[in-house]
C-alpha cells in the first residue's frame, strides 16, 4: 500500500491516445501475442501500450521468412507497437514500411538491447556508441512510414558515457514520438547495482514536447510513484517484472490511483493464467507444438515462482513445468490445480 494517491495521465504518441501511461516493454520470447493478450485479459486499459518482441531488419529485408513468424499482431490490440533492431539506415527503413505494410501501429527501434550478439554487431544498445550514426537510423525509419516511431534507449553504451541524453534530443527533431529510457548502461546488462533513475531525469529535461517513460526496477506501485516522482517522466514501461504477471498493470494503476493494494491473485488465477498462456501460444503461432512448449519452459514456472518457497508440492511441478514436451503435459500439471484451489 501507498501512502497516498497518484494521478495517471494519458499520453500520446503522434495521434495515438494512450490512455494509461504504464506500458509492456518488448521482451525477446515474451512478448508475443499469446502474452500480450493475456495481459490485456487481466489488466486492460491499465496497461497503455504493448509492444512485440523484436524483430530484426536483415532478416526482414532478407529471404529468410522467419521473420514473418513474429508476425502475430491482432487489429484488437490496438494501440500496440512493433519493434526492430539493426544499424543500417536503408534496411531499417525498409523493415519499417515492410511492418506498417502488414498493420503495425507503432515502429519502435530498439537501441537498448546489449546482448553482445546485437550490441557489437552495432544494432540495439551498440547505436548508442554513435549518436550520429544512432540518429541517421532514426531518421531514415520516419522518413519511411507514416505511422510515429518511438525509441528504447538504454542510459548509454558504456558506463560513464550518457549518450542517451544528447540522442533524445536528436530523435526528437528527427520526428521521433516517444522514448523509453532504462538507466542501466548497455555494459551493466541487467545486474542488480544500485538503482539510479537520474538519467532518466536528465532526457526528461532535455526534451521539450514528446513524452519520456522510464523503465527499470519497477515491480510494485510504489516503485512506479517514486519513478515518476523523482524524474518527472510521463509514464513506466515495465518488462521482466510483468513476466508471470499479467495482471501487474492493473494491480499497479489501482493502488497508485487509490492507495489501496488489491488482494495477490490466487493460486487458480495463476493456474488458469499459465494454462491460457500455453494454449493460446500453442494454437496461435505459426511455429509447430513442440517448439512452442520448448519456449514456455521457460515461462510457466513464473506465475507460481513466488509461492515455491511456501508450497514444496509447487517446487516439484516447477520442476516438471520446466521439462514438458507437449502441451498435453503442461495441462496435466495445471488442470488439476485450477481444480482443487476453486
Amino acid at each position: 500500500m501507498i501512502d497516498a494517491t497518484t494521478t495517471l495521465n494519458s499520453i500520446t504518441i503522434g495521434s495515438i491516445p494512450i490512455p494509461t501511461p504504464l506500458t509492456l516493454a518488448p521482451m525477446d520470447g515474451m512478448t508475443n501475442y499469446a502474452f500480450r493478450r493475456l495481459v490485456r485479459q487481466h489488466s486492460g486499459t491499465d496497461c497503455g501500450l504493448v509492444c512485440t518482441e523484436l524483430l530484426s531488419s536483415q532478416i526482414l529485408t532478407g529471404k529468410d521468412k522467419r521473420a514473418r513468424f513474429k508476425f502475430d499482431w491482432q487489429p484488437d490490440e490496438f494501440p500496440f507497437a512493433v519493434q526492430i533492431f539493426g544499424n543500417d539506415p536503408t534496411m531499417m527503413a525498409d523493415a519499417a514500411q515492410i511492418l506498417e505494410a502488414a498493420g503495425a501501429a507503432i515502429i519502435d527501434i530498439n537501441m537498448g538491447c546489449w546482448v553482445p550478439k546485437v550490441a557489437r554487431k552495432g544494432g540495439g544498445a551498440g547505436l548508442l556508441r554513435d549518436v550520429c550514426t544512432a540518429t541517421s537510423v532514426v531518421q531514415a525509419v520516419v522518413d519511411a512510414v507514416s505511422v510515429p516511431v518511438t525509441v528504447k534507449v538504454r542510459a548509454g553504451y558504456r558506463r560513464g558515457e550518457p549518450n542517451a541524453i544528447a540522442f533524445a534530443q536528436a530523435a526528437e527533431d528527427a520526428g521521433v514520438q516517444m522514448v523509453a529510457v532504462h538507466w542501466r548502461y548497455a555494459d551493466q546488462g541487467f545486474r542488480p547495482d544500485p538503482v539510479d533513475w537520474s538519467i532518466i531525469r536528465q532526457v526528461k529535461e532535455v526534451v521539450r514536447s514528446i513524452p519520456v517513460l522510464g523503465n527499470g526496477d519497477v515491480h510494485t506501485a510504489a516503485d512506479a510513484r517514486r519513478m515518476l516522482d523523482e524524474t518527472g517522466c510521463d509514464g513506466v514501461m515495465i518488462g521482466r517484472a510483468a513476466a508471470g504477471h499479467p495482471w501487474l498493470f492493473h494491480h499497479i494503476a489501482h493502488e497508485l490511483r487509490t492507495g489501496e493494494a488489491l488482494p495477490a491473485p490466487s493460486l487458480a488465477t495463476r493456474a488458469k493464467a499459465a494454462l491460457d498462456h500455453a494454449q493460446v501460444m500453442v494454437g496461435t503461432s505459426d511455429y509447430e507444438e513442440t517448439t512452442s512448449v520448448l519456449q514456455l519452459r521457460g515461462r510457466l514456472h513464473q506465475y507460481f515462482d513466488e509461492l515455491i518457497d511456501t508450497d514444496p508440492q509447487l517446487a516439484d511441478m516447477r520442476h516438471q513445468l520446466v521439462r514438458v514436451n507437449t502441451l498435453a503435459e503442461i495441462e496435466d500439471l495445471l488442470l488439476p490445480i485450477m481444480e482443487i484451489t476453486q
